[in-house]
Protein backbone atom coordinates (compact mmCIF):
# COMPACT_ATOMS: atom_id res chain seq x y z
CA UNK A 1 0.00 0.00 0.00
CA UNK A 2 2.76 2.31 0.49
CA UNK A 3 4.63 1.84 -2.66
CA UNK A 4 1.59 2.34 -4.41
CA UNK A 5 0.66 5.64 -2.62
CA UNK A 6 4.17 6.74 -2.86
CA UNK A 7 4.20 6.08 -6.56
CA UNK A 8 1.14 8.04 -7.36
CA UNK A 9 2.90 10.72 -5.37
CA UNK A 10 5.88 10.64 -7.37
CA UNK A 11 3.47 10.29 -10.56
CA UNK A 12 1.40 13.64 -9.63
CA UNK A 13 4.98 15.41 -8.53
CA UNK A 14 6.53 14.32 -11.88
CA UNK A 15 3.29 15.47 -14.25
CA UNK A 16 3.07 18.39 -12.07
CA UNK A 17 6.90 19.32 -13.35
CA UNK A 18 6.16 18.88 -17.02
CA UNK A 19 3.56 21.00 -17.21
CA UNK A 20 3.77 24.13 -19.09
CA UNK A 21 3.05 27.49 -17.74
CA UNK A 22 0.31 29.16 -19.32
CA UNK A 23 2.23 32.19 -21.22
CA UNK A 24 -0.23 35.53 -19.96
CA UNK A 25 -0.55 37.05 -23.55
CA UNK A 26 -1.07 41.00 -22.47
CA UNK A 27 2.55 40.83 -21.51
CA UNK A 28 3.45 40.35 -24.82
CA UNK A 29 1.53 42.79 -26.69
CA UNK A 30 0.50 43.59 -30.63
CA UNK A 31 3.78 44.33 -32.50
CA UNK A 32 3.50 47.88 -32.23
CA UNK A 33 6.95 48.87 -34.32
CA UNK A 34 4.83 47.20 -37.42
CA UNK A 35 2.54 50.34 -36.85
CA UNK A 36 5.59 52.77 -35.52
CA UNK A 37 5.45 56.19 -37.36
CA UNK A 38 8.16 59.26 -37.82
CA UNK A 39 5.72 62.07 -36.72
CA UNK A 40 8.21 64.81 -36.15
CA UNK A 41 7.41 66.93 -39.36
CA UNK A 42 4.19 67.01 -38.65
CA UNK A 43 3.91 70.58 -36.92
CA UNK A 44 0.48 71.35 -37.06
CA UNK A 45 -1.33 67.95 -34.26
CA UNK A 46 -2.72 69.16 -31.48
CA UNK A 47 -2.11 66.86 -28.06
CA UNK A 48 -4.38 65.19 -25.90
CA UNK A 49 -3.85 62.64 -23.22
CA UNK A 50 -7.11 60.31 -21.97
CA UNK A 51 -7.23 58.87 -19.06
CA UNK A 52 -9.55 54.98 -18.89
CA UNK A 53 -10.27 52.66 -15.91
CA UNK A 54 -9.73 48.92 -16.51
CA UNK A 55 -10.78 46.27 -14.54
CA UNK A 56 -8.80 43.16 -14.46
CA UNK A 57 -10.55 42.44 -10.98
CA UNK A 58 -13.90 43.41 -9.74
CA UNK A 59 -15.13 42.10 -5.70
CA UNK A 60 -17.28 39.55 -5.71
CA UNK A 61 -19.38 39.33 -2.51
CA UNK A 62 -16.67 40.49 0.03
CA UNK A 63 -13.87 42.65 0.09
CA UNK A 64 -11.89 39.41 0.51
CA UNK A 65 -12.59 37.77 -2.84
CA UNK A 66 -11.95 39.31 -6.32
CA UNK A 67 -13.64 37.64 -9.77
CA UNK A 68 -10.55 37.87 -12.63
CA UNK A 69 -11.88 39.55 -15.40
CA UNK A 70 -10.39 39.46 -19.17
CA UNK A 71 -10.14 43.67 -20.41
CA UNK A 72 -9.52 44.59 -23.24
CA UNK A 73 -8.89 48.46 -24.00
CA UNK A 74 -10.20 49.46 -27.78
CA UNK A 75 -8.43 52.32 -29.33
CA UNK A 76 -9.98 53.40 -32.07
CA UNK A 77 -10.12 56.50 -34.93
CA UNK A 78 -13.43 57.95 -35.28
CA UNK A 79 -12.33 59.81 -38.45
CA UNK A 80 -13.68 58.80 -41.83
CA UNK A 81 -10.60 61.25 -43.34
CA UNK A 82 -7.68 61.58 -41.44
CA UNK A 83 -4.83 59.12 -39.61
CA UNK A 84 -4.89 59.73 -35.64
CA UNK A 85 -1.50 58.88 -34.17
CA UNK A 86 -0.81 57.58 -30.59
CA UNK A 87 1.93 58.11 -28.86
CA UNK A 88 2.04 56.20 -25.38
CA UNK A 89 0.36 53.80 -24.03
CA UNK A 90 1.06 52.81 -20.09
CA UNK A 91 -0.94 50.38 -17.80
CA UNK A 92 -0.95 51.39 -14.04
CA UNK A 93 -2.04 49.33 -10.92
CA UNK A 94 -4.28 50.15 -8.22
CA UNK A 95 -1.45 52.01 -6.28
CA UNK A 96 -1.16 54.13 -9.45
CA UNK A 97 2.78 52.66 -9.70
CA UNK A 98 3.19 51.88 -13.74
CA UNK A 99 2.95 48.17 -14.76
CA UNK A 100 4.01 48.01 -18.09
CA UNK A 101 3.94 50.66 -21.59
CA UNK A 102 2.61 49.46 -24.61
CA UNK A 103 4.13 51.71 -26.78
CA UNK A 104 6.16 54.84 -26.10
CA UNK A 105 6.35 55.72 -29.13
CA UNK A 106 3.98 57.19 -32.38
CA UNK A 107 1.93 54.72 -33.66
CA UNK A 108 -0.99 55.29 -35.92
CA UNK A 109 -4.59 54.76 -36.78
CA UNK A 110 -5.72 54.64 -40.56
CA UNK A 111 -9.24 56.63 -40.79
CA UNK A 112 -12.14 54.23 -38.90
CA UNK A 113 -9.38 52.13 -37.63
CA UNK A 114 -9.72 49.95 -34.23
CA UNK A 115 -6.88 48.51 -32.94
CA UNK A 116 -6.86 46.32 -28.93
CA UNK A 117 -4.87 45.78 -25.97
CA UNK A 118 -5.54 42.49 -24.34
CA UNK A 119 -5.45 42.03 -20.24
CA UNK A 120 -5.67 38.42 -20.18
CA UNK A 121 -7.65 37.24 -17.38
CA UNK A 122 -4.60 35.41 -15.70
CA UNK A 123 -2.65 38.63 -15.57
CA UNK A 124 -4.27 40.32 -12.07
CA UNK A 125 -0.98 42.38 -11.93
CA UNK A 126 -3.34 45.76 -12.53
CA UNK A 127 -5.54 44.70 -9.61
CA UNK A 128 -9.37 46.05 -9.02
CA UNK A 129 -8.83 49.44 -10.06
CA UNK A 130 -6.22 49.39 -12.86
CA UNK A 131 -6.29 52.43 -15.87
CA UNK A 132 -4.49 53.58 -18.88
CA UNK A 133 -2.46 56.86 -19.81
CA UNK A 134 -2.80 57.11 -23.18
CA UNK A 135 -1.53 60.39 -24.94
CA UNK A 136 -2.12 60.76 -28.88
CA UNK A 137 -1.70 63.74 -31.45
CA UNK A 138 -4.69 64.12 -34.42
CA UNK A 139 -4.50 66.99 -37.11
CA UNK A 140 -6.49 69.90 -36.62
CA UNK A 141 -10.06 69.66 -36.96
CA UNK A 142 -10.00 66.17 -36.73
CA UNK A 143 -12.59 64.23 -34.27
CA UNK A 144 -10.60 62.82 -31.24
CA UNK A 145 -9.96 58.95 -31.06
CA UNK A 146 -12.42 57.23 -28.92
CA UNK A 147 -10.62 54.57 -26.18
CA UNK A 148 -13.30 52.45 -24.44
CA UNK A 149 -12.48 49.54 -22.06
CA UNK A 150 -14.97 46.20 -22.14
CA UNK A 151 -14.59 44.08 -19.19
CA UNK A 152 -15.85 40.55 -19.79
CA UNK A 153 -15.84 36.93 -17.75
CA UNK A 154 -17.92 33.40 -18.16
CA UNK A 155 -17.88 31.07 -15.76
CA UNK A 156 -20.46 27.87 -16.29
CA UNK A 157 -23.40 29.57 -17.88
CA UNK A 158 -23.25 32.86 -16.14
CA UNK A 159 -21.58 35.40 -18.08
CA UNK A 160 -20.16 39.14 -16.78
CA UNK A 161 -19.57 41.72 -18.78
CA UNK A 162 -19.44 45.83 -18.93
CA UNK A 163 -18.12 48.90 -20.55
CA UNK A 164 -15.86 52.15 -19.92
CA UNK A 165 -14.95 55.12 -21.85
CA UNK A 166 -11.89 56.88 -21.30
CA UNK A 167 -11.96 60.77 -20.33
CA UNK A 168 -9.78 63.13 -21.80
CA UNK A 169 -7.58 64.73 -18.85
CA UNK A 170 -5.45 67.08 -21.24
Amino acid sequence: MKKCVLSLLMVSLLYSCIQEKKEVSSINPENWSKRKIDISSKDSLEYGKSYLSIYSQIYSMTEHKTHNLTAMASLRNTSDKDTVYLTKAEYFDTHGKPVRTYFDHPIYLAPMETTEIIIDEVDIEGGTGSNFLIEWKVPKGCPEPLFEGIMNSTMSQQGLSFTTQARRIE
